[in-house]
């Protein structure tokens, strides 16, 4: 176990847990992941592997068939399995936030008939929030549901940037209705939308028509997602009431984002391990590159920038995990890591030279990987408005 990225104050069931999923990685993922990645293949072994560990269930209360652990928890495991490749914590990111938007916000039979299924992995989530024009303007959002007299919906638009898109069969989708509210915030509902995984038409008024071509965040599959006058009752609204659909999916998004941040810890953790081990292989001079003082202080620097984040991952988890709101410490967490994520992977490629430009070695692909850090839930100016209102309120005279 190195120095770096360890927690004080755990129980003997989550270092337990983190050591199993540890040696998973080590396992099988490092060795795999840089060929996997390279071929844009689905990690189906290993996506596996994590379900029979009970991964995909490890927030799920014991109740609904899961493990019950922390937010915590699982921000340590998606580091560990980040450092061995982010893809796959995508592919447990975006299924965990289908899952705890159903734990705080489903209604009773809603959590009896996924939660089980999801913690057991044989129901995949997916999180539909943005679309082509969108960014980050959530308000903007033009995918419709109208309801009919019945009280049944039909759901029109384009949904983008699906993490399993294709792989799921459970997405959670957020649409503009018409509540007859004043604010457009009010007039948002979430719905379970299910599907059969694949391509193509996968519901009746549902084409996922192909996976994004990317320059990193390979093997798991980007989609759009297309609604035609897609058919949904009104016990598949998150809840069961509509007019909510807003501040659930802003709810999810702050672990989200925490999320976002431990992946980035592990990206960076991972790359600080390669740049420290190259050092002392390498020669020039007569003498391994860690001899040199300015190659001791990048290696410093990169260790403090691990250290720093994995630290603001840890503070935002806990806030979490003992019922207080977290979005300033969830927002700063996700922006200094993914912001040290880069730089540190940046000075790991710097070390090795002109070998980090090869795809022979692993820091080709994390420089890859790093890249979407900097936007994935929310980039480092969003979080910085978000960080900045909330502390003027905070602080107004």
């Amino acid at each position: 176990m190195s120095r770096l990225v360890t927690t004080e104050g755990l129980t003997e069931d989550q270092r337990q847990i983190l050591d199993v999923v540890r040696k998973f990685v080590d396992k099988e993922i490092l060795p795999v992941a840089t060929e996997l990645e390279h071929r844009d293949e689905y990690p189906t072994a290993i996506v596996d592997g994590l379900k029979e560990l009970g991964v995909f269930g490890l927030m799920i209360p014991e109740e609904y068939g899961g493990i019950g652990e922390s937010l915590l928890t699982y921000a340590l495991v998606v580091e560990e399995i980040a450092r061995g490749w982010m893809s796959v914590s995508g592919v447990i990111n975006t299924h965990f936030i289908v899952a705890y938007m159903l734990m705080r916000h489903g209604t009773e039979e809603q959590k009896r008939r996924y939660l089980p299924r999801m913690a057991a992995g044989e129901v995949r989530g997916a999180f539909s929030m943005s679309e082509p024009a969108l960014g980050s303007d959530v308000a903007a959002i033009t995918t419709k549901a109208t309801r009919h007299n019945d009280g049944s919906y039909s759901i029109t638009g384009q949904k983008m940037w699906l993490t399993n898109g294709a792989s799921s069969n459970l997405v959670a989708v957020l649409t503009k209705t018409d509540e007859g509210a004043e604010s457009v915030y009010r007039n948002m509902t979430t719905f379970l939308v299910e599907k059969v995984p694949g391509f193509g038409e996968t519901a009746e008024g549902v084409t996922i028509p192909g996976k994004i071509d990317k320059m990193g965040y390979k093997g798991i599959d980007t989609t759009e997602m297309i609604f035609d006058d897609h058919r949904s009752s009104n016990d598949q609204i998150l809840g069961g009431v509509p007019g909510k659909g807003f501040y659930q999916m802003m709810d999810g998004v702050e672990v989200g984002r925490v999320n976002v941040g431990a992946r980035a810890v592990g990206i960076a953790n991972r790359a600080f391990e390669l740049a420290i081990a190259y050092a002392q292989q390498r020669e020039t001079f007569g003498k391994p590159i860690a001899q040199h003082q300015a190659i001791q202080f990048r290696l410093a620097e990169m260790a403090t920038k691990v250290e720093a984040a994995h630290s603001m991952v840890v503070r935002a988890a806990r806030l979490k995990d003992s019922g207080k709101r977290n979005d300033v410490e969830a927002g700063m967490a996700k922006m200094l890591a993914s912001e040290y994520c880069n730089e540190v992977v940046e000075s790991a490629f710097r070390i090795h030279g002109g070998y980090g430009y090869s795809r022979e070695y692993e820091i080709e692909r994390l420089y890859r990987e790093a890249a979407f850090m900097l936007i994935g839930e929310g980039t480092s100016d969003i979080q910085k408005l978000i960080i900045g209102r909330s502390l003027l309120k905070e602080y107004q005279l």
